[in-house]
């Protein structure tokens, strides 16, 4: 599979190598054909403008999705392109608390799943996106995956 990654945002540094295998084991684990996959780390500024642009709400946000192939393309399925805002993250775990790098890789989580097909604007519907992420977590955590290993 391929995995795009590009780093636009200059506050928290993000080890590529990591998140490839975050998204290979969020997609392996989702059981989801997959051939292509981008991962777009962004500013706040960045992410505000494509909100603004896409979803007519200026305000920032965690992550964003763009799913391009669904599941019934096999031959070679482009899963589709997340963004997300580290400094998000940043500022979220500082009023309250927790890892930054942890709460991004939640963000990251959260848009592949997006991708996959979960969405989190009905209640059942974002009660089975909790669950798949806290899935996702303690898999990630068993695999040591959780904790950044290129210091800030």
């Amino acid at each position: 599979m391929k995995i795009r990654i590009t780093d636009r945002q200059k506050l928290l540094k993000l080890p590529k190598t990591s998140i490839k295998r975050i998204v290979q084991e969020v997609i392996g684990l989702e059981k989801v054909i997959c051939h292509e996959v981008s991962v777009h780390f962004i500013s706040d500024n960045q992410m505000r403008e494509m909100h603004g642009h896409y979803f007519n709400d200026p305000t920032s946000t965690d992550c964003i999705s763009f799913p391009l192939d669904g599941p019934e393309e096999m031959h070679y399925r482009v899963l589709g392109e997340i963004f997300v805002c580290p400094e998000t993250a940043l500022k979220y775990t500082e009023q309250h608390g927790g890892d930054s790098y942890m709460e991004t890789v939640l963000y990251i989580i959260h848009g592949l799943l997006h991708l996959i097909g979960y969405d989190d604007i009905k209640k059942s519907d974002r009660d089975a996106m909790r669950a798949a992420e806290k899935k996702h977590l303690n898999h990630l955590a068993t695999l040591g995956l959780l904790s950044n290993p290129i210091p800030n």
